[in-house]
């Protein structure tokens, strides 16, 4: 997934002109857009735009429907009709600033009024002109709306500049049958010991020689029994120790099952049709207590997990991509700061780092995870088939579960929680990329455009799942699934992809040095090489360009 996202980062990187060159249509970055691109087909030349029309451009096909029913929507109330183009994603921001510079009378396509992309591009559109901040921001686009990480998102130089739509980010998945499994017997042994201490008190009660004077006086009456009823007596007395025997044995036998047979007793239950065990309060609240919270957690329970047979790996993880392995790291790398945009802000080589990446390593050596081999979709499909207790997702996989439940092919329950911590010390973060609407600052129809990309932002954002499967960024969005919104939870304290576009190549470069340390590499000397490569390079990119001084914001900024 972030390999897609990286490929679009480093084709954009390709057009660093723009800082200096938006002007220049000659320039060959600004020629012709090649044919066929747009999804409507291409356009005559010289063809204009209709004042009633906002030209919508987008790079996902699943936004489609999404696209196309909001639009009607809009139309309906403001009587402005929307015409989304669906256009391929390489060189995105070349394309509109190509199609917005070009004059009307050499046009084949019409530039966008309004356009959805990545937020990491946001900084770069910014300063090309291409994204105008947005007027009424201090009205919706507010903590009690939004999670900060969407407003750090579309913030560049402390203007906001972009819609927040929805995100992607990865969170913490787990086999709940697997778990509920687990709890049941951990609550069973509980009460077995529990019984088994209340037999063992009673037994000691009952052999306990009494001081009180009426009940010596019942002995002494009891004395005068036959010798057979003495006996009888004495033996009662010793039923009650072998009742105390056989609790104390059970009471071990239970003990023994929590602390090392609870396992296996779920290895021998059928781990499947778990419906009565998960409708259980006691059950749900128990295992609440028991998904690991840190990396530690988890290498515990794989040492004491006698796992059913179906289970091949406790946690899996596609240890080959950086979006799903940030998080080791990803509280200890300052990249830009808060907004991502501070090119002053670069700290990567730290000893929280260096002490997170040893860890990392070291699930090498207890999970032998193959980053030659592994892949989020096979990963993905072990889950589904119950080979995995763990593992790291991001929200493809909620609709894909889901699906694999209507097809038959998932027979368990499933669980979204926050990313596991490192250590009791050492926290996780991962990582996340926010959508957005921008409004592109060359069109004449800006409020118009503004208006629709605030509508979709708002009013539309509980369609965003139900016609795209996109989780809104807006906060109160109601979900069938309840686990869609445990996913909230990781994206607020998520880490922004950031826009720095000194930082382009900082993605690649880290996947490459993390690689090299999940196969063996020593991490401190790797991550401090690392840190002086880049550091090197995103001084001379910073030297190439323009100082921020000399941008005034936006498009007045460079177009002059």
């Amino acid at each position: 997934m972030f390999k897609r996202i990286i490929c679009v980062v480093m084709a954009a990187a390709l057009g660093l002109f723009l800082y200096v060159t938006a002007a220049r249509t000659s320039d060959y970055l600004y020629g012709a857009s090649d044919e066929g691109e747009m999804g409507n087909g291409e356009m005559s030349a010289g063809i204009s735009a209709d004042p009633n029309t906002l030209v919508l451009w987008y790079t996902d096909d699943a936004l489609t429907e999404f696209l196309t029913s909001a639009g009607l929507s809009f139309q309906k109330e403001t009587g402005v009709r929307v015409e989304p183009v669906l256009t391929s994603g390489v060189e995105f921001l070349e394309k509109i600033n190509s199609a917005s510079l070009t004059d009307e009378s050499d046009r084949r396509e019409l530039p966008p009024d309004v356009y959805i992309t990545t937020h990491d591009v946001l900084l770069k559109a910014y300063l090309s002109g291409l994204a105008m901040p947005i007027e009424d921001a201090s009205e919706f686009l507010i903590p009690s709306n939004f999670p900060n990480t969407a407003i750090n998102a579309v913030t560049c130089y402390g203007s906001y500049v972009g819609y927040p739509l929805y995100y992607e980010t990865n969170y913490f998945l787990y086999n709940k049958t697997y778990m509920a499994s687990i709890a049941q017997n951990r609550i069973e042994s509980e009460a077995d010991l529990a019984e088994g201490t209340a037999a063992q008190e009673e037994a000691d009660n009952v052999s306990k020689k009494p001081e009180d004077s009426e009940v010596l006086k019942l002995e002494e009456d009891k004395k005068e029994d036959t010798e057979d009823g003495t006996k009888a007596d004495s033996g009662d007395t010793d039923g009650a120790g072998d009742a105390d025997g056989g609790d104390t044995a059970d009471t071990g036998d239970a003990d023994g099952g929590d602390a090392e047979g609870t396992e296996d007793a779920d290895a021998d239950a059928d781990p499947m049709g778990q419906e009565d065990v998960l409708a259980s309060a006691e059950v749900l609240e128990r295992l609440a207590t028991m998904i690991p919270s840190t990396i530690d957690d988890i290498t515990t329970f794989a040492n004491n997990y006698d796992a059913p047979e179906a289970v091949e790996s406790v946690f899996e993880w596609d240890v080959s991509d950086i979006f799903y392995n940030y998080f080791f790291v990803g509280n200890y790398m300052e990249v830009g700061g808060q907004a991502g945009d501070n090119t002053a802000i670069f700290n990567i080589y730290n000893q929280q780092a260096v002490d997170c990446l040893k860890v990392f390593q070291s699930m090498n050596q207890f999970f032998s995870i193959d980053a030659k081999t592994v892949s989020y979709d096979n990963i993905l499909d072990d889950f589904i088939s119950g080979k995995t207790v763990f593992t790291v997702a991001t929200t493809d996989a909620i609709a894909r579960i889901e699906k694999a439940k209507a097809e038959g092919t998932f027979d368990f329950e499933y669980g979204v929680t926050v990313l596991p911590d490192i250590s009791s010390l050492l926290k996780a973060r991962g990582l996340s990329v926010t959508t957005v609407a921008a409004v592109n600052g060359y069109s004449d129809k800006s409020d118009t455009a503004a208006a629709f990309a605030r509508y979709i932002c708002e009013e539309k954002s509980s369609d965003f799942y139900k016609k795209a499967g996109k989780i809104s960024c807006k906060k109160g969005v109601a979900y069938d699934n309840s686990e869609i919104n445990n996913i909230m939870d990781e994206y607020e304290k998520s880490m922004p992809l950031p826009k720095m576009v000194e930082a382009s190549n900082y993605w690649v470069q880290l996947e490459i040095a993390m690689t090299k340390i999940w196969d063996g590499a020593d991490p401190d000397e790797t991550l401090k090489e690392f840190s002086e490569t880049m550091g090197g390079q995103i001084d001379k990119i910073r030297a190439d360009l323009p100082t921020q001084e000399s941008f005034r914001g936006g498009a007045a900024g460079l177009i002059e």
